[in-house]
């Protein structure tokens, strides 16, 4: 029979109706308070909430903005401005509503904000001579009332498209929950799309890339799909499922996720999956939820239905044994897939599973004697390298592997360190110690550790170590930052008159360790200027106090070592 071990744990879906369409959850939300943010109509979706994004779920709706900017932002409900951010990554222009019914709205990547918050925000920046800000204001400082325009769509920060990122958050806990459950509309009569189904051979031992999995294609019509070819599949010891879905809702629709996956033995599920709401500092545990080799290696998202014992995501319940089944009885047993959107449209996928204890597939033996748990602290030391793995960096027990290879490069200054390898997914970064070449002394406050792909992963150096803090595993070694970033103007020169010229432009990058701060002088006086990561610009708008006249212009650039680029010349306004 199949092993069921742990105690069943029902949860009930209650149904909330708004304007017929039907959303599932297992808690009560206003279905009225709040109004759309955009009024563009029909609404539809470029990203759902909890979409499988690289390293994180996704933590809102994006909007589609027809692929352009300037869209009106409606505040959603009356309350007061709570957080004003400008990043040159991330959200870019983003602003946060806190609502008197404890809930908090997120709007991202805007283009500009209206011109009463505008000017706090330029206020703020001038404060603290810093494009970047991160601010709370009182809540009397900047009240809102629902239907107000707050600020421009746009495509800020880390955005790939033009489109307004869109979340609802709780106020108390900073959970971030699907918009849908208020009542926020996005018309949908369009089943997910099931695309293939994996078996994974568990064995009764730690999920990893060497783990054996099958594949099956799926096929069938919408709403409805069965296995290709294929009816039963025999199958022996403990097993796990996975599954490859996505979703689309009416009208100019993306590639979007599902909602909800629910696997059924004989009748009982044994494991359901509903993003309904998750905590920031989980997110990165998208990488526990998915095969995350498999992501790794091609890219196709594979949504495991049995969960690894350091995953930390609350979003699972129905679990039995942790969704992994052991098939060790000789009998015949139906399996069902449910796939739910956020609407309550369902496909299904049924299939037999004929328990088989011929049908063995063994899980390679591991060639490392060194296993660390997931549950504890674990630590691996020589005289050339020191790695500390807190609690909560593995999702499951590791085989963990270690090698030392020679340097790479004539300005290298410590060999490479093969910390295991990357398909192991971290859920918090190491602490990685690698120990310096004597050689060098004189670039202490130069040093950093990066990968051979020459990707930065910071550090200091200290007591003849560098340290650093890496978020996956992979080959590293000691490498120095000496080269300031570059500034290369675009429509400014020495005596150039700027007059009828709105902004100054220059590009600016960076070779290795990153910028860390930039800064603009004009006359002595600190002015705002603003950088896009995406295309590296940086810019100062002028305003009412670069008068007529000649002027000296200072442009400072530092990176994340302290190599500093000066700008400087005069020009007319």
């Amino acid at each position: 029979m199949i092993k069921l071990n742990l105690t069943l744990i029902l949860i009930t879906l209650s149904v909330v109706c708004s304007n017929a369409q039907q959303v599932f959850s297992g808690n009560k939300y206003p279905l009225v308070d709040f109004r759309a943010p955009l009024d563009i109509t029909p609404p539809a979706l470029a990203g759902s909430f909890g979409e499988l994004r690289a390293n994180h779920f996704h933590s809102g709706m994006d909007y589609r903005t027809n692929q352009r900017e300037g869209y009106p932002v409606y505040a959603i409900a009356d309350g007061y401005i709570s957080r004003l951010r400008v990043q040159n990554s991330g959200f870019g222009l983003a602003l946060y509503i806190n609502h008197p019914n404890g809930y908090t709205s997120v709007y991202g990547h805007l283009q500009r904000f209206s011109p009463k918050i505008a000017q706090q925000v330029k206020t703020i920046q001038y404060q603290k001579k810093s494009y970047e800000i991160d601010s709370f204001p009182s809540p009397t400082l900047i009240p809102v009332r629902k239907g107000d325009i707050i600020a421009y769509s746009g495509n800020t920060g880390s955005s790939g498209g033009p489109h307004l990122h869109f979340e609802i958050r709780d106020s108390k806990t900073e959970a971030t929950i699907n918009p849908q459950l208020f009542g926020l509309e996005i018309p949908d009569d369009i089943p997910p799309v099931l695309y293939s189904m994996y078996v994974y051979r568990l064995n009764k031992k730690p999920f990893n890339e060497f783990t054996p999995k099958q594949y099956f294609q799926i096929t069938g019509s919408p709403g409805n799909y069965h296995l290709n070819n294929i009816s039963t599949i025999n199958l022996s010891g403990e097993v796990g499922f996975g599954i490859v879905a996505t979703d689309k809702h009416n009208g100019a629709s993306g590639t979007n996720g599902v909602y909800s996956i629910q696997l059924e033995v004989d009748g009982k599920p044994v494991y359901t999956s509903a993003l309904e709401k998750f905590q920031f500092e989980n997110s990165k545990a998208i990488n526990s939820h998915i095969d995350y080799p498999t992501y790794l290696n091609t890219k196709r998202s594979i949504q495991k239905s049995f969960v690894d014992p350091g995953n930390p995501l609350t979003i699972y319940s129905n679990l039995i044994n942790n969704g992994r089944i052991e098939f060790t009885d000789g009998k015949l047993h139906q399996l069902k897939y449910i796939v739910s959107d956020a609407t309550g449209n369902k496909s299904t996928l049924s299939f037999n599973v004929q328990a088989d204890d011929k049908a063995i597939i063994n899980t390679p033996e591991s060639t490392t004697s060194t296993t660390y748990s997931y549950a504890t602290v674990n630590e691996f030391n020589n005289a050339e390298v020191k790695v500390i793995l807190p609690k909560g960096t593995l999702y499951n027990d590791l085989n963990f592997t270690y090698k030392m290879l020679p340097k790479p490069l004539s300005n290298a200054f410590s060999n490479v360190h093969q910390i295991h390898n990357p398909l192991t997914p971290l859920h918090v970064g190491f602490e990685l110690w690698i120990k310096a070449d004597s050689s060098l002394n004189k670039y202490k406050e130069k040093a950093l550790i990066v990968s051979t792909s020459r990707s930065s992963q910071g550090g200091y150096f200290e007591n003849g170590y560098v340290k650093a803090k890496p978020r996956t595993f992979g080959s590293y070694f000691i490498a120095i930052d000496t080269v300031p970033p570059s500034i290369a103007p675009v429509n400014i020169s020495a005596g150039k008159s700027m007059v009828g010229i709105s902004k100054m432009s220059f590009k600016m990058r960076d070779n290795l360790s990153g910028i860390k701060n930039f800064n603009g002088y004009i006359d002595g006086k600190w002015v705002l200027m603003e950088f896009d990561t995406k295309t590296a610009s940086l810019w100062h708008t002028f305003d009412d106090s670069t008068g007529p006249g000649k002027h000296t212009l200072e442009v400072i650039v530092s990176d994340m070592k302290d190599n500093i680029k000066n700008y400087s010349i005069s020009f007319y306004k």
